[in-house]
């Protein structure tokens, strides 16, 4: 595999042209001048040490070798080593609730914003396993596909947001169907989901979808984020009202989370002000049978800019060299082919 380190720079390459362009358009311009005060083979006699043929040459060196060192900047490399790992581990989809409903205020600043606080430090302590991101409201869509790329896993987490999804409300049998589809064929025996949300369904079939993910071997660990007595929704800097006028407040569900994780083998957690239980569920699946999982990627990538950097320098030595008039000493070689003057 080949790459550049920093393609941006390769842009630089767009002003070739450009000073291919102004050189061609100079040179017209000096012979033009010329051209005014005699003729070509007047000016030959008159100026013998001149040479037009070297100042092309030079600028067509130059600017080869302007080439070769943006090349060298921008840092070719290529991929030395193709390696598969295999480790043993399960493959975990984070289902999380991004509704308008989690942005409620019974834990500090936000559920969602304690959500995603609780994902970061999970995710940062993990090593083995695979994760994956589901986010859903009205509607459900993968945020992030599973992999064991921890670190984009966590940049994902933090851009949990409602605007993610354009359809709001809690269709939590939607989330649960596209998590169970979203595990890789490697994890048989391993798939765990783990579904954070306040619990309000909008929708009847969260049930029905539990036991399809329970045929598949899939158990699901549910998290119920709020308190029962609820709290009041800010979006955009207003509290949510409904089409009464009257403030919307979002209250804790758990009957159906319960319900949930009991079909399909799992457990229910209620979040509390000091955790939301996500660290102790992961510190359980420890506990689980683990699957053979296999990664391929490049091991290391061979630095090329050496090469073009070498002939960078020396082009620009062999630009250095030649002079913008005829040397006396080198003038019987002829070697940019100009005919030599008659001496009298």
């Amino acid at each position: 595999m080949f790459r550049f380190a920093n393609p941006h720079i390769l842009y630089l390459l767009l002003l070739v042209p450009v000073a291919v362009a102004l050189f061609i358009f100079a040179m017209r311009r000096r012979r033009r001048r010329l051209e005014r005060f005699a003729s070509a083979s007047i000016l030959a006699q008159l100026t013998p040490s001149a040479s037009p043929a070297r100042i092309r040459t030079k600028f067509i060196i130059y600017t080869l070798a302007v080439i070769f060192l943006v090349l060298a900047a921008a840092r070719p490399q290529i991929g030395s080593k193709l390696r598969e790992e295999h480790h043993k581990g399960i493959e975990m989809m984070l289902v999380v609730d991004v509704s308008n409903s989690m942005l409620a205020e019974d834990f500090e600043p936000n559920r969602l914003d304690r959500t995603k606080y609780a994902i970061d430090r999970v995710v940062e302590s993990m090593k083995q396993d695979r994760i994956g991101v589901v986010a859903f409201a009205g509607e459900a869509q993968v945020q992030l596909p599973i992999t064991s790329d921890y670190r984009m896993a966590r940049a994902f987490t933090r851009k949990l947001s409602p605007t993610l999804v354009r359809t709001q409300g809690t269709d939590l049998g939607a989330a649960i169907k596209l998590a169970s589809m979203s595990f890789s064929s490697q994890s048989e025996g391993s798939r765990v989901m783990i579904l954070i949300t306040d619990g309000e369904n909008h929708e009847s079939d969260a049930l029905e979808a539990a036991q399809i993910a329970a045929d598949k071997g899939i158990e699901i660990y549910t998290i119920g984020i709020g308190t029962p007595e609820g709290a009041p929704i800010m979006v955009g800097g207003d509290y949510l009202t409904d089409e009464n006028g009257d403030m919307v407040v979002s209250k804790l569900d758990e009957k159906m989370l319960q319900e949930i994780a009991q079909k399909t083998g799992g457990a229910y957690v209620r979040a509390t002000k000091q955790s939301i239980g996500l660290k102790e569920i992961v510190d359980r699946l420890k506990q689980l049978d683990e699957s053979d999982l296999a990664t391929t990627r490049f091991e290391a990538f061979d630095e090329q800019y050496q090469y073009p950097l070498a002939f960078a320098l020396l082009l620009l030595l062999i630009e250095w060299l030649i002079l913008d008039r005829r040397n006396p000493l080198l003038a019987r070689f002829n070697i940019f082919g100009q005919k030599g003057q008659k001496r009298e």
